[in-house]
């Protein structure tokens, strides 16, 4: 797609989606709130996107950071540029368990301007960034599309990739058609007790998979370039969370069944107990639990497969630390 034809499809999405700025329903918690006076609901953000950090990521999937394995998103493989990442403040979710809860809970972050915003994306692109990866975009956006609008006037390129926890509106990804290039959706859970307890959120399973599948329809091939980054596509992440086996393999079985047979699937080891989580989470996921998730996957079939094989301790660079100026240990 031209730049000229993605500047078009982000004004088309503005003029759908700007409404609903003043009865903020853009995504399943319809808080009403009036986010062009700054008020708050459950995201705890106003007009203006709050941004922790804006940096090059070695450690997501290898078809976005360019790491060396093609089954581990661990090591950053040394002359590649990394994912040009974006953290934003605030959430509609929070998890009790989240490892991004400085941001999630805690808003630790700055106001942006549409200008600023836009400059961070160039400037990512000017690194060598692979692509611009926003990470908790759904409560923002509208000052997303509004920091695009400038960016591609500008002269941005790099794949858009869209890296939420799942938890989105129907009719606000489909405003995003051919904005996005790349879903990086999580899917977390099915049990409503399970999402309740963990995300205040009874009905997760039924918004992210109805958003999956949405996705799956506006990208339904994760396609490689010949150096083996996505240019386009849907990666499904799941993080596996100790005690909750049963929820991951319903999980595969039902991405399996229900999504495009060419989409990617993360099935993710790194969980660390953290902030509130609860007794039942106070441990990390152990080896067997992993590797019968893992071989489930595989038996699956699944075309583009990431597998953790860890494990991974507090000192981990999968562990961020957002009052760092580095928040990630990058090994050597």
């Amino acid at each position: 797609m031209s730049a000229a034809e993605k500047l078009k499809r982000v004004e088309r999405a503005l003029s759908v989606l700007e409404a609903r700025e003043a009865s903020c329903t853009l995504c399943p918690r319809n808080c009403r709130v009036d986010r062009g006076r700054d008020e708050l609901g459950v995201c705890r953000t106003g007009r203006q996107a709050l941004v922790s950090h804006a940096l090059l990521h070695f450690g997501e999937e290898p078809v976005l950071s360019g790491t060396a394995d093609a089954r581990c998103a661990d090591f950053p493989a040394r002359g590649r540029a990394g994912s040009g990442t974006v953290f934003f403040a605030g959430c509609n979710l929070k998890c009790v368990f989240c490892q991004n809860y400085q941001l999630s809970w805690l808003n630790e972050g700055e106001p942006v301007s549409d200008e600023t915003l836009a400059k961070m994306m160039l400037d990512l692109q000017a690194e060598g960034a692979l692509n611009i990866n926003l990470v908790s975009p759904t409560h923002v956006v509208l000052p997303v599309l509004r920091g695009l609008q400038v960016a591609h006037a500008r002269g941005l390129e790099v794949p858009l990739v869209w890296n939420s926890n799942g938890y989105e509106n129907i009719d606000s990804l489909q405003a995003l058609d051919g904005v996005v290039d790349v879903y990086l959706p999580d899917l977390k859970y099915h049990s409503r007790r399970v999402a309740s307890r963990y995300s205040g959120a009874a009905d997760y399973f039924d918004r992210a998979s109805r958003a999956l599948k949405e996705m799956s329809v506006q990208q339904p091939v994760l396609d490689l370039d010949r150096n083996g980054i996505a240019r386009r596509g849907l990666i499904i992440r799941h993080l596996m969370l100790p005690g909750h086996g049963d929820e991951t393999l319903f999980l595969l079985r039902w991405i399996k069944k229900n999504l495009s047979p060419f989409v990617g699937l993360s099935l993710m080891s790194q969980y660390h107990p953290v902030f509130k989580a609860p007794a039942e989470l106070r441990r990390t996921v152990g080896p067997d639990e992993y590797q019968r998730a893992a071989d489930f996957a595989l038996s699956l079939g699944f075309e583009r497969l990431f597998l953790q094989p860890g494990p991974f301790g507090p000192e981990d660079h999968l562990l961020p630390d957002f009052k760092r100026r580095a928040p990630f240990r990058w090994r050597e």
